[in-house]
């Protein structure tokens, strides 16, 4: 089994900050990429940042120049540095780690997420 565990989330004003981290365990052979997403209510789940094993980065449009991931490969973990947030990012943030759990198993975890809200 694998188990991603989210930290970090919270309330915080407009224009502040926060660090989200999540930590993958259990049966890992090799991660391939991580990432954060999000949801708000009544909308869909959406990507905000990914991160692959070359270290290639992607954002979505509405966080590129606030956001900014990064992962520990020794310690299986991905963080989301969060800058300047706004009342738009509010959200329940979700982690997911695309890893092979043996040589030949390929498979998708997600976190139980954590809640963020921008506000004053």
């Amino acid at each position: 089994q694998v188990h991603l565990v989210e930290s970090g989330g919270g309330l915080v004003q407009p224009g502040g900050s926060l660090r989200l981290s999540c930590a993958a365990s259990g049966s890992i052979f090799r991660i391939n990429a991580m990432g954060w997403y999000r949801q708000a209510p009544g909308k869909q789940r959406e990507l905000v940042a990914h991160i692959a094993s070359s270290s290639t980065l992607m954002y979505a449009d509405s966080v590129k120049g606030r956001f900014t991931i990064s992962r520990d490969n020794a310690e299986n973990t991905v963080y989301l540095q969060m800058n300047s947030l706004k009342s738009e990012d509010t959200a329940v943030y979700y982690c997911n780690a695309n890893l092979f759990s043996d040589r030949i198993t390929l498979g998708d975890y997600w976190g139980q997420g954590t809640q963020v809200t921008v506000s004053s």
